[in-house]
């Protein structure tokens, strides 16, 4: 009997030193994963408390937990609304991150812990929101349809999909009939995600229009000036066809979940990525060319606080897109592939923007006939442009021609981002159709069927 009860005690004791152990182990040297898990959690939480206003909780559990990997459901989080902060961790312990609201610059995550580098980036000011008595773009007054065919379609639960947050339509440069989900209106700001490539790629247009870059350009980094990397262009990064290595699968860690959460500064380490394809030959989807792409038009600004206010001052403002946020690495290198707020109608002013070959208001603010660069596909692509724009909509990436063939113009294009965020322009029908919302690509959904009944029912 005493020997079984020392045999217990042993066992026991065991147990609790593995047990000891594993937690030492995770607390001092927690494996990539549950950094990446921490990173992403305190990172999404962050902006969409002090961005968006969102309640702290709901979006753990709505926006991280529900669709991602099993392992968010593990995180815990602490909001510090006087400091701004917000930290995450497995269990709230283990692994844990921690993010940075940074006012107009939204929040940042510091994967090395050490806030003072966050705190040392200058934050541009944001400005006054524009008239609310004006219609729309102008102001923020809408003069809605009342065609029961248009509320049909977007009152239609298949058509918006599960987890609509917004749907903004435009037809001839108005906002026609506009949808919202539980818990959110037109005042939300609603993360693009891929669709901030788009508008990178407008800034690097409006670097571009003002002398400081050029589309030959060459050389891009010092480091690749030694070796085949020198011949990569500006125009090949902008078509994803820089044959650059990055991998960008977000299943567990790969180059781009490392490159988001794990690293300070994010394009230093898409940079360091060997030459794999040749040059100008070969599409890549890549997050990290969008994040170089930023840190080269920043470059090219050459003043650091200028660079910082330049999407503003040359974009936003100009367009009255005053809900916008574009965030930053930990170095201060904004975040071109995929971190940009915007409302619903914000985002739709960008659409139009486009629809309108880069004039607002009678001012140029790309280049001539840059828009028109933009759209066309990618030497290396049929479905992906030159300006870093979809020809097809989502599902249909590699499918050449799927629009037309689902009844859209042939004129169709897109922005897309994860998990179904889309904006269409169809400048044949002088129509901006945005999409925003919760809804994971394992469901399925495709916002080509409600945009063919919108351009059918808006005829």
């Amino acid at each position: 009997m005493q020997i079984g009860l020392r045999r217990v005690k042993w066992l026991l004791g065991l147990a609790v030193l593995a047990a000891a152990a594993l937690a030492a182990w995770l607390y001092l040297a927690p494996p990539e994963l549950i950094r990446v898990g921490s990173g992403y959690t305190a990172k999404i939480v962050c902006s969409n408390v002090f961005i968006a206003g969102r309640d702290a909780n709901e979006v753990l559990t709505v926006d991280v937990q529900a669709p991602g990997h099993p392992l968010l459901r593990l995180m815990r989080i602490f909001v510090d609304k006087e400091q701004g902060t917000v930290s995450a961790g497995l269990f709230g312990v283990f692994g844990k991150s921690v993010a940075v609201a940074r006012g107009s610059l939204g929040c940042t995550l510091v994967p090395d812990g050490d806030t003072t580098t966050v705190e040392a980036v200058a934050r541009p000011a944001l400005t006054p929101a524009p008239p609310l008595d004006a219609l729309w773009p102008d102001g923020d007054r809408v003069d809605a349809s009342q065609d029961p065919e248009i509320a049909d379609i977007l009152d239609d639960a298949a058509l918006a999909g599960t987890g609509m947050r917004a749907v903004v339509v435009v037809k001839n440069g108005r906002i026609v009939a506009e949808r919202y989900g539980s818990g959110f209106s037109e005042k939300t700001p609603l993360l693009g995600w891929s669709m901030t490539k788009s508008v990178n790629a407008a800034i690097v247009g409006t670097v571009v229009k003002a002398g400081k870059m050029a589309m030959t350009n060459q050389g891009l980094f010092g480091p690749w000036k030694a070796d085949d990397r020198a011949t990569i262009s500006l125009a090949d990064m902008m078509a994803m066809s820089s044959g650059l290595e990055f991998n960008e699968d977000y299943g567990d860690v790969a180059d781009v979940t490392r490159m988001l959460y794990l690293e300070p500064d994010m394009a230093r380490f898409a940079a360091s990525k060997p030459l794999t394809g040749e040059v100008g030959k070969m599409f890549s989807y890549s997050s990290g060319t969008a994040v170089m792409l930023s840190r080269l038009w920043q470059d090219a600004i050459g003043d650091k606080d200028k660079a910082l206010a330049w999407p503003r001052v040359a974009l936003f403002e100009p367009l009255g897109m005053q809900s916008a946020v574009f965030e930053v690495d930990e170095n201060g290198t904004f975040v071109g592939s995929s971190y940009l707020y915007a409302t619903a109608r914000d985002w739709a002013r960008f659409g139009q923007f486009l629809l309108q070959d880069g004039i607002w208001k009678s001012q140029e603010i790309l280049p001539t006939g840059f828009v028109g660069w933009m759209r066309e596909a990618a030497p290396a692509s049929k479905v992906y442009s030159r300006g870093q724009l979809w020809i097809e909509g989502p599902g249909d990436e590699e499918s050449p021609g799927a629009g037309i063939a689902a009844g859209l113009p042939g004129d169709t294009y897109w922005m897309e981002g994860h998990d179904g965020q889309t904006v269409a322009i169809i400048p044949s029908e002088q129509l901006v159709v945005v999409r925003l919302g919760l809804t994971p690509a394992k469901l399925g959904y495709r916002p080509q069927t409600m945009l063919a009944a919108l351009v059918k029912a808006l005829q």
